[in-house]
């Protein structure tokens, strides 16, 4: 069974049974049965991981184990990981030889008040792996965190929600038009997720892509900071100015990048923005 080794967000990681299937000869943009199908909750279960990067301070507080796992609902214009749209694109890994390597850096992690963090592609996606992963880890005394959507939060109990001490959660709008635009998805099971969070009390960070022409519109992000502020368990914002470091990942999978010609945000939009959260009494970073 083949593993990732340790490395980037930004590898580009194709199968090699699809990656032929990966280019023009297949919808990439389609939605797969294999990408929303729940395996079953085994004693040792597989799941797909594209990468995992040690060291990560960008991800959650202290310095952070991420594993990054394939499969996602969402198509975002700028995601810089198209690659993991789809689960099988992913290395299979099971949960006993996940933790090993988990195992490896805990002590650090737990000195630096770090711990282990799940992204993706969206974590959602693979459930009963991530389940099973954040049960073990808090075992063994780790701060676990998810990076999420919430397009598929109803899928989780309350108390699978109890064994993640952080949620990561990507807002991508607030105008719900406008989110659909950037990801093909509603903006509503996102919103019940992020209620529900709050509901439960459960630690959030609020991370909000800002993309020039696409989701910098003063009334977008006054909706997204009106739904920040009336989220109780939100301890921070982070803006995350848009890149292109995703762009060349597009190309090589054979796929328009939407955002070719879109420069990051300058610093005064970055500031207004800031602005317009900080006017609610929020964190903003």
């Amino acid at each position: 069974m083949s593993e990732p080794a340790v490395g980037s967000r930004y590898q580009l990681y194709v199968a090699k049974a699809g990656a032929q299937e990966s280019k023009a000869a297949r919808d990439y943009y389609a939605i797969h049965p294999g990408d929303v199908e729940e395996v079953r909750d085994a004693e040792d279960l597989v799941g797909y991981v594209h990468s995992y990067e040690v060291g990560s301070t960008v991800d959650g507080p202290g310095i952070r184990f991420v594993a990054f796992l394939t499969g996602c609902l969402l198509r975002c214009q700028y995601c810089h990981n198209p690659d993991t749209w789809h689960k099988h694109n992913g290395h299979p890994v099971t949960v006993s030889r996940a933790m090993w390597r988990i195992g490896q850096y805990a002590q650090v992690l737990k000195i630096s008040q770090g711990g282990i963090t799940l992204s993706g592609g969206e974590p959602m996606v693979q459930r009963p792996f991530v389940t099973r992963i954040f049960r073990r880890c808090k075992a063994l005394g780790l701060h676990t965190c998810m990076d999420t959507s919430g397009r598929l939060g109803d899928k989780f109990t309350d108390a699978e929600l109890m064994d993640i001490d952080l949620n990561l959660l990507d807002i991508k709008s607030g105008d719900p038009a406008i989110y659909e635009k950037v990801t093909r998805q509603p903006l509503q099971p996102t919103l019940d997720y992020a209620r529900r969070l709050s509901s439960l009390g459960r630690p959030t960070w609020i991370r909000f892509v800002l993309v020039p022409g696409l989701t910098d519109g003063h009334d977008n992000v006054e909706k997204v900071a009106d739904i920040a502020a009336g989220l109780a368990s939100v301890e921070r914002v982070e803006i995350l100015r848009f890149h292109q470091m995703g762009r060349d990942k597009w190309h090589k999978l054979g796929l328009e990048y939407p955002l070719d010609n879109v420069a990051p945000p300058d610093a005064e939009l970055t500031e207004r923005v800031r602005g317009q959260f900080r006017s609610r009494g929020l964190t903003v970073y």
